[in-house]
């Protein structure tokens, strides 16, 4: 038995024997599989023909920019004037000349006096503004004088200092401001045609009752008779 034995293991060829590289072809058969799979997951296939339309793509010829020629509108043919007919008359009887004797001077001859010659005045006009009049309108206290325009300059802010009130509701309510006042003294020597321009109704109410209250002058004159003087003034209205 024993010796049955050591033959049949004699009979065994190491080299035949299937599970010495099971593992070796175990490893090779999962790499060729994951190797299939891997390739048969990233295949991809491509279409030759597209599928868009590809007309869609070119450019329409009649969509092409078109440079803009300006159409210049030709001027209309200007009228055709027909000269003007010239008309032939006849000579005209000839006239005789008057004729004048020039008369020389020479040491004879007569030369009028100054006093005899006649020149024409402008008329006066009936208003002179009173920086240009000769006599300004005289205030009353300014007679003697020497310098009226002055004087009257002088007098005039006097009575707006000693009439000047401020009213009540604007110096409650602090409007401030200027009135331009003009005014014309007359040539009766009042005063008239007051105009005045400021911020406020009643500091423009007020500016023309002081105004108002000035005396009679003796009226402006110009070439001795008396004319209209326009005068301004600013009165100012200020809070302190």
């Amino acid at each position: 038995m024993l010796k049955k034995s050591k033959q049949m293991e004699i009979k065994k060829n190491p080299k035949k024997d299937l599970n010495r590289d099971s593992g070796l072809h175990f490893v090779l058969g999962m790499f060729l599989v994951l190797m299939l799979t891997y390739v048969a997951l990233e295949w991809k296939t491509f279409n030759n023909s597209p599928d868009y339309d590809i007309s869609m793509n070119q450019v329409d010829e009649l969509n092409e920019e078109v440079d803009l020629v300006e159409w210049i509108k030709p001027e209309p043919p200007k009228p055709i004037v027909t000269p003007p007919i010239i008309e032939i008359i006849d000579d005209v009887e000839e006239q005789e000349e008057t004729l004048f004797d020039a008369v020389e001077p020479n040491q004879d001859t007569e030369i009028a006096d100054i006093e005899d010659i006649e020149v024409g005045e402008d008329p006066v006009p009936d208003t002179v503004i009173f920086t240009l009049i000769e006599e300004v309108p005289v205030f009353p206290g300014c007679e003697n004088s020497k310098d009226k325009r002055a004087c009257f300059n002088k007098m005039m802010k006097t009575h707006i200092q000693k009439n000047f009130r401020y009213p009540a509701l604007e110096q409650e309510m602090g409007i401030e401001g200027k009135v331009n006042i003009m005014f014309e003294i007359q040539k009766d020597g009042n005063i008239g045609n007051i105009r005045m321009r400021g911020p406020n109704k009643n500091l423009e109410n007020d500016a023309a009752r002081i105004i108002g209250k000035l005396p009679k002058m003796t009226p402006g004159k110009q070439r001795g008779t008396p004319v209209r003087v326009p005068f301004s003034i600013p009165i100012t209205y200020k809070l302190q």
